[in-house]
């Protein structure tokens, strides 16, 4: 009975450390160390707030980069983050993936199936992934390019330059930000 009563306060001091102290140490490190004091890194387009950069948005306009697919809520809501638990073998999943092969197929006339990017027809796990590859934002140039009616090199030239480098130069891939390439994409068309 001692060494129950034993075990039972050293697991209710573990509770409240790791349940308060742990996550106050966490914030205090944040605000300290970390980017933005630990808040959302917001993207601004003309002095406005037009998103969160770590969280994916939906894009839809041929003038725009598009995201990956989601399956959060309604696409894109991180209150319902989840990717669908659907594999390879469901017939659902199968359905909705050639479905978005032939939509991206759609808006991308110049492709063949096989060059689609399968990052493009298959959702995250979160549902809210922000970033693309770099392959998948170059398979969008021309689209792009045509839709602004811009030059597909200075499409392409934008692109280059919000590809984000791995950390370090070692750790991650390249990535590119969906948000921050669509407000780049608006910025030089705000300067014509």
């Amino acid at each position: 009975m001692k060494t129950l009563l034993k075990s039972l306060k050293i697991t209710l001091a573990f509770c409240v450390f790791f349940s308060v102290f742990y996550i106050l140490i966490l914030w205090i490190f944040a605000q300290v160390a970390g980017p933005n004091k630990g808040n959302a890194e917001v993207a601004t387009l003309d002095g406005k707030v037009v998103g969160a950069a770590n969280v994916g948005q939906m894009f839809t306009k041929d003038i725009y980069f598009w995201g990956r697919p989601s399956h959060a809520g309604d696409g894109y809501d991180a209150a319902s983050s989840s990717g669908s638990n659907k594999g390879p073998t469901n017939e659902e999943y199968l359905s909705e993936v050639e479905a978005r092969i032939d939509t991206f197929l759609v808006h991308h006339p110049y492709l063949q199936r096989k060059d689609v990017p399968a990052e493009m027809v298959t959702a995250s796990a979160s549902g809210l992934d922000p970033d693309i590859t770099p392959a998948s934002a170059y398979v969008q140039v021309k689209r792009v390019a045509q839709a602004r009616g811009m030059d597909e090199a200075k499409v392409k030239s934008i692109v280059d330059e919000t590809i984000q480098k791995p950390l370090l130069g070692l750790f991650g891939t390249e990535k590119v930000n969906v948000l921050k390439l669509n407000i780049a994409l608006e910025e030089i068309d705000n300067i014509k």
